[in-house]
């Protein structure tokens, strides 16, 4: 089976991942620390883990502010999609597109029918949430109600947020027809005003809200594996619960995880430096002639504006391959095609690295491009 996301780097030899969307600064020194510790200490790796990852949901409360009893931690962030569309078993689903691609495999998984609400080229694939919401409302009308919602905020591959007010009123259009709404906020801790964009102050007033975090990219845990959700729906919760492994957050992710919390110098800068290489790498792409989407994540998407080519994936990906990079095609979501790339944000050094081989791609095609005109 083809690999369906970034970060193959195991099949393929990579010298740059640029299709991985995680932190640039690596793990934390201090989650290092905790990790080392937790494997010299025998009451960690030597035990089973706390199911419940009490310690962690303690912490995690105290951190968001919200009652421990409102969250349930994961093996990531997919481990609670899948496990959410399993515990609810939703008739039939609605899913922003393009998006990750989860969410209408989990959906399908668990036996519901999946409609897609495409995102417009011509709006510069940003979420309309009124027109989102109508699309709730008409399904309402049409006696096939929607039984679950997910929007990803910032969305993935795009990144562009949408505003925090938004997505309340689409939690009460939701609350009022009795829809379960799904938002994936794991990219939120990279937005500059995230407080913005987040709803988590909503959970209170709705109980058809789940949340979805991870320490997967901010902290740049990804091989950790470790996520939660937010609901203040206790039945809810209680069966998300029902249908999850027992010991699916090990003991070193968990360690791993009360100590990423305590990692605020490191988060900021995280955000300082993304911040500033996403404008310097979306500058650059610009002068080359692409077109780049507002992103205001951890990655950038862009559109390859030469002439389509029958190549899988798309050229640009299969040339800077060729050199050791790799980057994200975007061909295998709905609504793209093989122009559509997405690339993540790294240190200046990797940045100037990356564009200069892609500058060399680009001239090297224009030269053969001349020749073959030429003869």
């Amino acid at each position: 089976m083809e690999y369906q996301h970034g970060g193959d780097i195991y099949s393929q030899k990579v010298d740059m991942d640029y299709s991985a969307n995680l932190s640039p600064l690596g793990l934390p020194a201090g989650v290092k620390r905790a990790l080392l510790a937790s494997i010299e200490e025998q009451s960690v790796c030597s035990v089973y883990p706390d199911s419940s990852c009490s310690q962690l949901r303690q912490a995690l409360g105290a951190f968001h502010q919200i009652p421990q009893d409102w969250i349930v931690c994961g093996n990531g962030a997919a481990d609670l999609i899948f496990a959410l569309t399993t515990a609810c078993r939703p008739m039939h689903g609605l899913v922003e597109a393009p998006t990750f691609s989860e969410y209408s495999q989990a959906l399908k998984a668990a036996g519901s029918q999946v409609d897609l609400f495409f995102l417009k080229e011509e709006q510069g694939f940003q979420m309309n949430l009124e027109e989102f919401s109508n699309t709730i409302r008409e399904a309402v009308r049409k006696g096939t109600p929607y039984d679950m919602v997910f929007l990803c905020n910032p969305n993935n591959p795009t990144g562009i947020p949408t505003d925090g007010k938004e997505v309340r009123t689409l939690a009460e259009v939701c609350h009022a027809f009795g829809t379960l709404l799904v938002v994936d906020e794991c990219f939120c801790d990279f937005l500059e005003e995230e407080e913005r964009c987040s709803v988590v102050s909503a959970l209170e007033d709705f109980p058809n809200l789940i949340i979805l975090k991870a320490f997967t990219k901010i902290y740049a845990m990804a091989g950790l594996r470790l996520g939660y959700a937010l609901c203040s729906d206790q039945s809810l919760l209680e069966r998300l619960s029902g249908v999850r492994q027992p010991w699916s957050v090990s003991g070193l992710a968990q360690s791993a995880g009360l100590s990423a919390l305590h990692e605020v110098e490191y988060v900021k800068e995280t955000k300082r430096l993304v911040s500033k290489e996403r404008i310097w790498l979306a500058g650059q792409l610009k002068e080359m002639g692409f077109l780049v989407y507002p992103s205001q994540a951890n990655y950038l998407f862009f559109r390859d504006m030469r002439p389509l080519k029958p190549c899988p994936k798309g050229g640009l990906y299969r040339d800077l391959l060729s050199r050791g990079i790799l980057i994200r095609s975007c061909e295998n979501y709905p609504g793209l095609d093989n122009t559509y790339y997405r690339i993540c944000v790294k240190t200046r050094e990797e940045n100037r690295r990356f564009i200069t081989i892609l500058r060399e791609v680009l001239q090297e095609e224009n030269r053969r491009n001349i020749w073959q005109n030429r003869s």
